[in-house]
């Protein structure tokens, strides 16, 4: 009998920093500009992407660099596993943080880094800079594609 795979066997909490790393997907979709309803607490997700996004890919363009280049950019890391329900409901952290199984597009289920682009889950093809789009927009700009969400889940 195999060894199931790490993310099945390993919690999020000890998971080495490249096990931690290929739970992305690549769907780009925490990368969409969101915005907070004050009264209800729900995070509505935007078509308006940090302009590091590369849209073709749907990965960060300055990974590396991109708390300096954008300094509110959110580094998810494992001391967070407790306080992602900002991301959607499809991203590995929040599915393996909430007790769920990875979904059969994702890269590591799959064995192909398209497979997250093929089954609509990515921003590939829907989503614009937010250098193209003023900050009084945004509102405009609110999506149904990835649910809202609650801020306090």
């Amino acid at each position: 009998m195999s060894e199931p795979p790490f993310w099945e066997s390993t919690p999020l909490t000890e998971m080495s920093q490249v096990q931690w790393e290929s739970l992305c997907d690549g769907c780009g979709r925490c990368c969409l500009h969101k915005l907070l309803d004050e009264d209800t607490g729900d995070i509505h997700y935007t078509s308006v992407v940090c302009r590091l996004l590369d849209q073709e890919t749907c990965r960060c363009s300055r990974y590396g660099k991109r708390q300096e280049l954008v300094p509110d950019c959110v580094v998810l890391s494992r001391d967070q596993v407790g306080d992602l329900s900002w991301l959607p409901d499809t991203c590995a952290y929040r599915v393996l943080a909430s007790g769920g199984k990875l979904a059969t597009w994702h890269p590591l289920v799959s064995g192909d880094p398209h497979s997250v682009h093929r089954a609509g889950i990515s921003v590939r093809g829907r989503v614009l800079s937010e250098e193209a789009v003023h900050e009084d927009d945004m509102e405009s700009c609110i999506i149904t594609w990835v649910p809202s969400t609650r801020r306090d889940c």
